[in-house]
């Protein structure tokens, strides 16, 4: 089973002082920064681009930056994100036709490269083959565009089947998650967790961090013993 990784989204951070809320989180536990691109085009919001990673890796050395790219044409932005220091590129299965051309353009610039589904979206719509050529899978349980909505329960049997298919793969949740819905995600067996407003608005963001991977950890050993 794939290791428990917390990647906070900075949609939910302070913008004015984007490099230091990030070394904020790093400092206080978590491995990856989930960064929210958004064109105004696949979603309706605008958030970031390249110029802002930029000055991202820059400010803070070794970020491992979690880029989901919630755009059109995601073809277009892989080489703008790789110069811009990006770690990961996760592109929306339903913006592309050609989704394993795709995640070739994403390993030939040096990046790990993640598949998104929204949450209309059915997990067979992940093929055996772009799951094996993908490093991640990323299942929304909110609607991609915007932060602060609500959990969607109904998306977590898509995580179990993804989980079932891929034992080892890198599987993401993405929406509403912190310590009220940690819970199903983790059982259904997602090991990469993304959260804003939980990690960011808390009072002590070490201990919902330290939370949410020992959820996911407690949930791996059980699937471990029944296995």
């Amino acid at each position: 089973m794939p290791r428990a990784i917390i990647s906070p989204s900075v949609l939910a951070s302070d913008f004015g002082h984007l490099n230091a809320e990030c070394k904020r989180m790093i400092k206080n536990g978590a491995e990856w920064l989930h960064m929210d691109v958004m064109d105004g085009h696949f979603v309706p919001n605008i958030t970031m681009g390249a110029p802002i990673l930029s000055c991202v890796s820059k400010g803070v050395p070794g970020i491992f930056m979690d880029c989901h790219m919630m755009v059109a044409h995601p073809e277009r932005w892989v080489n703008d994100i790789a110069d811009a220091g990006g770690s990961l590129y996760c592109f929306h299965l339903e913006a592309t036709s050609e989704p394993l051309l795709l995640i070739d353009a994403i390993h030939e610039r040096n990046m790990k490269a993640g598949v998104a589904i929204s949450p209309d979206t059915p997990s067979t719509a992940i093929t055996d083959e772009v799951a094996d050529a993908a490093d991640m899978l990323l299942v929304m349980t909110v609607y991609p565009g915007r932060g602060g909505q609500r959990f969607l329960d109904r998306c977590v049997p898509k995580v179990s089947e993804l989980r079932a298919r891929f034992p080892h793969k890198d599987i993401e949740v993405d929406g509403g998650v912190g310590p009220k819905t940690i819970g199903p995600c983790a059982d259904a067996g997602s090991n990469v967790i993304v959260a804003g407003t939980a990690i960011f608005g808390a009072e002590k963001p070490e201990e919902v961090i330290a939370l949410l991977k020992s959820t996911v950890e407690t949930a791996q050993a059980k699937a471990a013993g029944r296995s």
